[in-house]
């Protein structure tokens, strides 16, 4: 029987019905991340301590795997209906696999686009952007621009290393390059030439009000003063902001409206702004840049955008657009919306306040492994499919939702599981002396397991003899009557592993162990909120290469980060 810890007999129950469930469901290779996804669902409650439960639940899953393996997957079956019936008939969650048809769309004529702001490098929440559309864009036989909306100099300036470790990352998740890509800043003359027009054409104008005055005039529907200047003035002005002759917040270019629009933020929206501080790229050239709903609406026209994926957050920004583009006479492309998926344990994350904090010395980088960045998953191990899939089976809802990282984990889990090798991790080891009794036999104990338990991984990991010696966790000697894994059934005392039998006799706790000849020392790396969790033991020390994954057996899946000369093995924590 499991020890129960810190956690009540009814999470203990809960934990192994879904142990049992999904070892019944999946032939004997039930997933700890599954069976955690699942209790979660449950017992709401229990959210904020998933960190802590993975251990329970891989000791539970284990045990209903082990259970599998030795007297088939009926026994399991067995063990469920005897205490949860009920579980035995639950319907498989069906997946929402696919993306809808693009409206209006011409097959091999389609253009996307992922526009984030470089002031930083990929977020997890980033990489919904780079999957949808990459996915339809391959579905349509279309391409996909990236484009950098880098014209904010003054509160989102960008991170010069961040334009090609962008490029690079939504290489990685997508699957190829993009087909375009294009800096704003580079085509600063572009958007000063369609500000230009546009105060020529008359539906635009430099409107020199304070925000303050402008605010009470559109609220109460009246004209700004500045909304009758004749062109020549206009254009004379917008010369002033462009060479400097005006101070920041001494002007804006407006884009004219109807001002009974419903929603006053449409009301004459500003497309451009006066910004003096220098930008990374391209210096002190220009003084004026355009506005996020301005710049962005100019360049899908000139790169023949046809369809926009966005947030439905930014609905507004599709009605200014489309406003423009009728000024202008154009079509404006057909838009689709998604909702906000907010990740629970990283709710609170911006990139802007991530790059503080990393300047601040809080976080050692963005590849932190307690940020949600694209480099701070990929370093930890986590796998481009699993991240494709997962939005893929997500799609489009427009519906706010929250989901827990354990939903991502256990994609990635599924994904790797296959061809991800296991190994021994002891933690907190003790050293304890094996005896073989006489009435065992001629049995000889030489120990070959696995490389993988259902056999899609060819090879063994040959430990040989089993010698005098060997490696138990301390909290498992603590058991008297254990089965060391793939050996025998044996009882301590006093330091003493006396074998009992290599058959398997009864229900006991399964143990992980080692021989202290295979064994090195390791620290494996557990990210926390408020810092990294170093946990020390011993490792299974066969065929480890630096940067592989390995399921660390009871513990979770790990990425092997150092192999030095001397000291202990590096690992970092990917996830249960």
């Amino acid at each position: 029987m499991t020890e129960s810890g810190p956690w009540s007999e009814e999470v203990i129950r809960a934990v192994r019905k879904y142990a049992l469930q999904n070892a019944v469901e999946y032939d004997g290779s039930g997933q700890a991340g599954s069976v955690l996804g699942r209790l979660l669902s449950e017992m709401k409650e229990l959210r904020p301590k998933a960190r802590e439960l993975r251990e329970l639940v891989q000791l539970l899953v284990d045990e209903a795997n082990e259970i599998a393996s030795v007297d088939g997957v009926d026994a399991v079956r067995k063990l469920l209906e005897e205490t949860n019936p009920e579980a035995l008939h639950r319907e498989k969650q069906q997946k929402r696999v696919g993306l809808p048809e693009l409206p209006n769309s011409i097959k091999g004529e389609v253009t996307l686009r992922f526009a984030p702001n470089p002031n930083g490098p990929l977020s997890l929440g980033h990489s919904r952007g780079v999957v949808i559309n990459s996915e339809l864009a391959k579905i349509n036989g279309g391409r996909v621009v990236l484009r950098f909306d880098d014209t904010d100099t003054k509160v989102k300036p960008p991170e010069p290393t961040a334009y090609s470790q962008i490029e690079e990352e939504y290489e990685w998740i997508s699957g190829k390059k993009a087909d375009v890509v294009i800096r704003a800043s580079d085509r600063m003359p572009i958007y000063l030439e369609y500000a230009e027009k546009m105060i020529y054409e008359g539906f635009g104008y430099t409107c020199r009000c304070t925000a303050q005055n402008f605010k009470k005039l559109r609220d109460n529907m009246e004209e700004c003063p500045c909304r009758e200047n004749d062109v020549s003035l206009n254009l004379e002005l917008f010369e002033s902001m462009k060479s400097g002759g005006i101070p920041e917040g001494g002007a804006v270019i407006r884009v004219k409206t109807s001002l009974d629009l419903p929603n006053p933020a449409l009301r004459d929206w500003p497309a451009l702004r006066i910004q003096h501080t220098p930008h990374p790229m391209v210096g002190e050239k220009y003084k004026v840049w355009p506005l996020l709903d301005f710049q962005s609406a100019i360049e899908d026209r000139l790169q023949g955008v046809t369809h926009i994926v966005r947030g439905k957050d930014l609905m507004d920004s599709t009605r200014k657009q489309t406003i423009l583009y009728g000024h202008f006479g154009w079509n404006y492309p057909e838009t689709l919306y998604w909702g906000r998926v907010k990740l629970l344990e990283f709710g609170g994350f911006s990139t802007s306040g991530m790059r503080m904090e990393i300047s601040e010395g809080k976080y050692s980088g963005w590849d932190d492994p307690r940020l949600p960045t694209i480099s701070a998953i990929r370093k930890r191990g986590f796998s481009s499919q699993a991240i494709r899939e997962f939005w893929l089976e997500l799609g489009l809802t427009q519906k706010d939702i929250s989901i827990p990282m354990q939903s991502i984990e256990a994609k990635n889990s599924s994904t790797i599981d296959s061809f991800t090798e296991r190994r021994s991790f002891v933690r907190s080891p003790d050293e304890v002396i094996i005896e073989i009794p006489d009435t065992i036999g001629d049995y000889v104990a030489e120990v070959s397991i696995p490389k993988h338990p259902d056999g899609t991984i060819p090879g063994m990991r040959e430990w040989g003899a089993v010698s005098e010696k060997i490696f138990v966790e301390k909290d498992d000697i603590g058991i008297v009557d254990i089965r060391l894994k793939g050996f025998a059934d044996v009882k301590i005392l006093d330091g003493v592993a006396v074998v009992i039998s290599n058959e398997r006799t009864d229900r006991r706790a399964i143990a992980h162990w080692l021989p202290v000849e295979i064994s090195r020392e390791a620290v494996l790396e557990i990210p926390q909120a408020d810092g990294i969790q170093k946990v020390s033991g011993v490792i299974e020390d066969y065929e480890l290469v630096e940067g592989m994954i390995v399921q660390l057996e009871r513990v979770g899946f790990a990425r092997i980060k150092k192999i030095p000369n001397n000291g202990p093995i590096m690992m970092s924590w990917l996830h249960g």
